[in-house]
């Protein structure tokens, strides 16, 4: 199994196999392509481009798919996914990315904000228009942007999931077979501000293998400075590594943050010990590993 970073900064750091930098983000941030490293770009999720024109905002019968309707429950601004003008300026940047020097790309919030979503007139009629039932509609328009982002990108193509394995068909319009006709591997962040508590993690991470015929990465929130968080994450990690994944990607602040994770395990006696005497052979690869470098 690979460890990996998901970062907001455009560095590598040594010990880890897979770097992932946010290039754009759902607060409407955009930043050049990080060389050499997997591009990740949020597509439908932009606060900035809602304050600047309202109008494209995805609309429900609960009202519009902002953080502040208290009627629905989103994390993330939503621009309507069939906006033509919008959708076109993420693809431009797909684009834009896939020319310079990049391992990659991963996309991310591609999709509906919730099987509410959207109905507003021109998704109205694009349905009506499409002859299928709701959910295959919304489905089909979320294969058919990722099929055009596909064609424009070089390197690996990746998409990140919402950790639902079970409804993110009728809830987000994310086809998983379909999906895993155009992609390299999945991507799929279980994000937690602690893991003290960490069986969900591992049995999601479970369902999404069986569930999904491409490779899987996971990603764990490592944002953590605290004794007892690292070590919470850590012991995460160590679980996951005994399932088939292709990577767990830790996202960090920047490459001091990431270099403290590292650190942690390495002179942690006791963490060494508990993955000796627990037999997680793959988490003491990686950690002698890091023990080379810190």
């Amino acid at each position: 199994m690979k460890i990996g970073l998901v970062t907001y900064t455009p560095e590598k750091v040594d010990g880890f196999d897979l770097h992932v930098y946010y290039s754009k983000r759902a607060d409407g941030s955009v930043f050049p392509a990080a060389k050499e490293m997997q591009n990740d770009i949020t597509c439908f999720c932009d606060a900035k481009a809602i304050r600047e024109d309202p109008s494209i905002v995805a609309v429900s019968k609960n009202g519009l798919a902002l953080r502040n309707n208290r009627k629905i429950n989103v994390p993330f601004d939503f621009v309507c996914p069939t906006n033509p003008e919008y959708r076109e300026k993420v693809l431009d940047y797909v684009e834009g990315l896939s020319r310079e020097n990049v391992e990659g790309v991963t996309l991310n919030l591609y999709h509906f904000p919730e099987e509410e979503f959207c109905v507003c007139p021109r998704c109205v009629e694009l349905w009506r228009q499409s002859g299928l039932n709701w959910t295959e509609w919304r489905a089909q328009e979320i294969t058919g942007f990722l099929r055009e982002a596909r064609s424009l990108v070089k390197g690996a193509f990746a998409v990140e999931m919402f950790p639902d394995p079970v409804l993110a068909k009728e809830r987000f319009g994310i086809d998983f077979d379909h999906i895993a006709e155009l992609v390299d591997y999945f991507h799929v962040p279980l994000s937690s501000r602690d893991y003290l508590t960490n069986y969900w993690a591992d049995t999601l991470a479970r369902d999404f293998l069986k569930t999904l015929k491409k490779p899987v990465v996971v990603e764990l929130s490592a944002e953590m400075p605290t004794d007892e968080k690292l070590d919470a994450l850590l012991k995460t990690v160590a679980y996951l590594s005994r399932h088939k994944l292709m990577s767990v990607l830790l996202l960090v602040h920047d490459s001091a943050n990431a270099k403290q994770v590292c650190r942690y395990a390495v002179h942690k006696g006791d963490f060494r010990e508990w993955l000796k005497k627990c037999e997680f052979t793959e988490m003491m690869r990686i950690v002698d590993n890091w023990a080379k470098l810190y």
